[in-house]
């Protein structure tokens, strides 16, 4: 195999032991011409026009640009590279958001070290690829699958939506803070939503803030 063809591939982890893990994993492929690794999005936006990547796997959090904000900027610059999300985290929001900015899959840092190889070779044929972790994180969010939201969750749901404190929605609806903590809880786990910001988009796509009110200003 000629180095032409090879697949180019960076990593980006603010973690140095887990980048270069990765890289020594890579590196074991005949396939795979393994550039180098980054520790931010700054870093991999400076990289990016001399590198050439074909694929970047890209950690979510990391101090300064995060992993999203750089795969915005990435597909603006050079929409043919295939991001790939290597994260901890399987929230179904985080998994849901990335793929939303453009990535092509998700996949978790503790999947067994092929899985990582077929996932690149799974977007390099222009495939979504999901590893089972996320795959099962996002089942929830189908509607046949999510366990519907009782009367008075979808009233608590849209208090929340609307910037109210547990507090104010206690005091509105004439409960315990408890109370109302208890149904957050469990609406979020309803939802596969973990923050409050989550739980406003939602309301919002899904018509629940709808006849509330043109003075409604979601709180970030």
């Amino acid at each position: 195999m000629t180095e032409a063809t090879r697949v180019k591939v960076l990593v980006v982890d603010d973690h140095p032991m887990v980048a270069e893990g990765i890289q020594s994993i890579l590196e074991s492929y005949d396939d795979l011409d393994v550039l180098g690794t980054c520790n931010s999005g700054h870093a991999v936006i400076e990289a990016l026009d001399q590198a050439k990547p074909d694929v970047i796997l890209m950690d979510l959090n990391m101090p300064g640009m995060g992993g999203l904000a750089a795969t915005e900027i990435v597909l603006e610059r050079r929409p043919e590279t295939r991001i790939l999300i290597l994260s901890m985290h399987d929230n179904a929001e985080y998994i849901s958001t990335a793929l939303s900015h453009g990535a092509m899959g998700y996949v978790l840092k503790d999947v067994p070290t092929d899985e990582i190889k077929q996932a690149i070779d799974a977007v390099m044929a222009g495939e979504r690829y999901l590893c089972t972790g996320a795959k099962g994180s996002l089942e929830p969010q189908d509607g046949a699958a999510r366990e519907a939201l009782t009367g008075r969750e979808q009233t608590i749901l849209l208090q929340l939506a609307q910037g109210r404190s547990n507090k104010d929605v206690a005091q509105a609806l004439e409960i315990s803070v408890r109370t109302v903590e208890t149904h957050r809880k469990n609406i979020k786990r309803k939802l596969g939503i973990s923050s409050t910001a989550g739980l406003t988009r939602y309301a919002l796509e899904h018509g629940v803030l709808q006849g509330t009110g043109a003075n409604f200003r979601a709180r970030g």
